[in-house]
């Protein structure tokens, strides 16, 4: 059997020597003929790594989103139920995906008259949203307390990749419960890594955001300042790219810093959030970031302008004269 059918034997193969106590005692999941599978958070990525699983064959059991149009949309699309609490799509599911916005998001998952970890005994969920190390620890401990399971799926890409099946994937959490989600998760990557604990997924994934946001604030400026020099920005850009200032960003931003199109893949507002993140962290450890400061205080000033929805690209319209923010 291919799609569904060649994952469920993987899937069992997978499982076959891997302990029950990693489920607390739950059933054997393996023992299952089907996954049921649940995304909480159904917007550009969420939405996107549900349609790549259904189009394998995955059954993609139940949607959730705090804002219910998206979800009733991709219900509709993929037949499935829209579910109207966490824990009604945590009850319909075997496997939850959670993408949500912030700490405050996933905190609200677990909190309230229907959390998502209400009856969930056995279930795991694989949250993959980029919040504090401590949301992700908090959700694991609240999970565990019932009996669950949880991995911390840090996604190093963008819609793209999560409509392809191409996402970088940073996995945080037990190595027996990585094991056993590993063919489900290959599904939704082409680099997948486990990093350690809950908490490493964040903390690498902050990391990651970081620079990536350097990169991107400090192309901006020279991009910027070459066009208030008159100069070339496409020669600019080719020299930049032989040289030490090349960078990722160069190559994903830099022609629609040039251009002003900011059609949004990963958000200024994400950018200030995650640049946040980052510095709480570093502030924790002790350690001086005076770059990821000035960036946070870019894209925030972003958000300020009214410019948060659109693309991180869109920091260049703080550096280009005669843009909004210049």
């Amino acid at each position: 059997m291919e799609a569904r059918g060649g994952w469920l034997m993987r899937f069992g193969v997978c499982w076959r020597n891997i302990p029950l106590r990693i489920f607390s005692g739950a059933s054997n999941l393996c023992a299952m003929k089907d996954k049921r599978i649940g995304f909480v958070g159904v917007g550009r990525m969420g939405a996107n790594m549900a349609r790549r699983l259904n189009d394998l064959g995955y059954t993609i059991s139940a949607v959730y989103d705090s804002y219910e149009a998206s979800a009733v949309a991709l219900g509709e699309e993929l037949g499935c139920v829209v579910a109207k609490t966490p824990a009604e799509l945590s009850g319909a599911s075997d496997v939850v995906f959670t993408v949500v916005t912030d700490d405050a998001a996933m905190a609200g998952l677990f909190e309230g008259s229907a959390p998502i970890h209400q009856d969930a005994g056995g279930k795991v969920f694989i949250h993959c949203a980029t919040v504090s190390p401590g949301a992700h620890e908090a959700a694991e401990a609240a999970a565990k307390a019932v009996g669950a399971s949880t991995l911390a799926a840090s996604m190093a890409s963008s819609i793209t990749q999560a409509r392809q099946g191409t996402l970088y994937l940073m996995i945080g959490g037990d190595a027996e419960v990585f094991a056993a989600c590993e063919p489900l998760l290959k599904d939704l990557s082409t680099s997948l890594r486990h990093v350690g604990p809950v908490g490493h997924a964040a903390k690498i994934k902050a990391l990651v955001n970081m620079v990536m946001n350097i990169n991107t604030a400090g192309l901006a400026e020279g991009l910027g300042l070459g066009a208030a020099l008159g100069l070339d920005l496409g020669v600019l850009k080719e020299v930049f790219s032989q040289t030490g200032a090349n960078s990722r960003v160069l190559e994903t931003d830099g022609d629609d810093m040039i251009s002003r199109e900011h059609d949004c893949f990963f958000s200024a507002g994400h950018a200030a959030k995650d640049s946040g993140i980052a510095n709480a962290i570093a502030q924790g450890a002790g350690v001086k970031v005076p770059l990821s400061l000035a960036t946070e205080s870019q894209y925030r000033r972003l958000i300020d302008l009214g410019l948060g929805e659109l693309d991180k690209s869109a920091i260049a319209e703080l550096t280009f004269p005669g843009r909004k923010g210049a």
